[in-house]
């Protein structure tokens, strides 16, 4: 990479050199925008904007691949490609810039203006998210500006000074790592103010103290937890239980700060209130199973756990609402987290005497940054994208006439009543168990309608009914549990559940657009001979 003479004798930068001007000012432009993002919010950040605007733009099919085959790697991912085209359009703007300066530079500069353009496309998004992005590019492009000029004034070691402000190579490798150095340091500096900004939040949860519940949680039945290894636990824990969101930051609010608003149509008393003033509500303690519209059957993205919270139909009556089925304007609850996200929820559900809860608490502890610390809504027997408003921030009383929340833009139902589900936990889908008595278990939903009976079929045989596991309440899963006698060979396993009011669980195969998937569970297993 010694560059190449041209007809008057001076060196000619490489490509490859400019390629890597071309990524040092990308970096030191990302520097120079985490060091702004730190003044603003954590989704100002360019990366975090671009990838928030594409996921609000990206087909509802592709939403569902990514779900289900990248799972909570989804963001992960998202922010890997979005790094790795950054990466290419800065290699794209070294080279250009090395024969055409102004071209190159102009690259670069444009790349903050996208950055600049998604931030402010955002929702809840001001002038200021901007910034960052703007930041951003105008020191890439200065920074290639520098690089390049200083690339295309060198010369080969030893040979004579060619003008003024000429560098040797070795000048100009000093220059690249003191770039790096200058950038990588700011990097770390942005990433510790922005530590340091979500310092406070941290605080505050860990010194959030939960008010024992008005209505305790009656203790769960002894009988609830299958004794069958590979059984999910009854209780999920809050490391393990699925998250789906479009949030590639997790937003971290300090309890200090939090308020809600509730108000719009119906609402005679409009109401804004901090945490210090919901908590100083009776609270009430509830066993809920949350499932995402996205779960495939017999997918991972449910879970069960022990919420404490404030009723919100309470907190409705309080302001003056009445339901759709009493005269009330509204049907419709729009719920907003602080980072713009939009749920909209059937008001006649949240009033009809469900424990349907803003929830301050999750299996005794505050709720986790991850789950929507301080306060999230839970409603039993609605799938999450109708009900679940983590971050929560607003509750806005309007009609689904009036208002698309976030997800129905995208093709999903206004409505999403959560559909009768079974999975099979254990044996695991290809398992080789041993010829002779095998254990079946799993779990089944009918969320606000309780399960009354689960049955198992091997091979379409006849179906056989399964030992049900205690019922904690018609608003958790149950579990299940039966001994099959297994043959040598390959073997089909299904599974299919009954309802609290009767209703059959339907074998009908159907995709989780546009209100949630439906079918019966299979797995197929190759079972061993036995020792002999």
């Amino acid at each position: 990479m010694s560059g190449v003479q041209t007809a008057s004798g001076r060196p000619r930068a490489g490509a490859a050199w400019g390629a890597l001007c071309g990524v040092l000012a990308a970096f030191a432009g990302l520097a120079a925008a985490q060091l702004a993002t730190a003044a603003v919010r954590p989704e100002a950040s360019p990366v975090t904007a671009v990838g928030g605007a594409v996921v609000d733009r990206t087909p509802p099919a592709v939403k569902e691949w990514a779900v289900r085959d990248l799972g909570t790697a989804d963001k992960p991912v998202l922010t890997l490609g979005i790094v790795v085209v950054l990466g290419l359009v800065a290699v794209a703007a070294g080279v250009l810039a090395v024969r055409r300066p102004r071209a190159g530079i102009a690259v670069a500069a444009c790349f903050g203006l996208v950055g600049a353009v998604a931030a402010l496309s955002r929702p809840e998004a001001t002038w200021k998210d901007a910034l960052p992005s703007l930041v951003g590019g105008l020191v890439a492009a200065g920074v290639l500006f520098f690089l390049v000029r200083a690339l295309r004034r060198s010369r080969p070691q030893g040979a004579p000074a060619g003008g003024t402000g000429s560098l040797d190579r070795r000048g100009f490798g000093r220059l690249v790592l003191a770039t790096a150095a200058v950038s990588a340091g700011a990097w770390y500096a942005g990433r510790r103010l922005g530590a340091y900004g979500s310092a406070g939040a941290t605080a505050s949860r860990a010194d959030l103290v939960l008010p024992p519940p008005a209505v305790p949680a009656p203790p769960v039945p002894a009988g609830a937890q299958a004794r069958v290894p590979g059984v999910s636990p009854f209780l999920t824990p809050a490391r393990d239980f699925y998250r789906v969101d479009t949030a590639l930051v997790v937003p971290r609010v300090d309890a200090a700060d939090w308020r809600l608003r509730i108000h719009g149509d119906g609402v005679t008393k409009p109401l804004t209130l901090d945490l210090r003033e919901l908590l100083a509500r009776p609270l009430v303690e509830h066993d809920i199973t949350l499932t995402c519209v996205s779960n495939e059957v017999g997918g991972p993205y449910a879970g069960n756990a022990r919420w404490l919270g404030v009723r919100l139909a309470d907190l409705l009556r309080e302001a003056g609402v009445r339901p759709p089925s009493r005269g009330g304007p509204a049907d419709q609850l729009v719920a907003r987290s602080v980072d713009g996200m939009t749920i909209g929820t059937p008001v006649e559900a949240v009033m009809d005497g469900r424990e349907a809860l803003l929830a301050v608490g999750m299996n005794g502890e505050p709720l986790p940054f991850a789950h929507g610390f301080p306060v999230r809504m839970v409603v039993p027997g609605l799938y999450g994208y109708v009900s679940a408003c983590k971050w929560l921030s607003e509750l806005r009383l309007t009609t689904f006439a009036a208002y698309d929340a976030y997800w129905v833009r995208r093709s999903w139902a206004q409505r999403a009543p959560v559909k009768t589900q079974s999975r099979i936990d254990t044996p695991r889908p290809l398992a080789e168990p041993a010829a002779g008595r095998v254990m079946v278990a799993g779990v089944a939903w009918a969320l606000h309608r309780g399960v009354s009976r689960v049955e198992v079929r091997v091979d379409g045989g006849p179906w056989q009914e399964t030992r049900l596991a205690d019922a904690d309440g018609d608003d958790t899963w149950r579990q299940w549990s039966w001994p099959w006698q297994a043959a040598p060979g390959r073997h089909t396993l299904e599974v299919r559940a009954t309802d609290g009011a009767g209703a059959l669980q339907t074998g009908e195969r159907q995709g989780t657009v546009p209100d949630g998937a439906t079918g019966w569970h299979s797995v197929t297993v190759r079972v061993r001979a036995g020792d002999t």
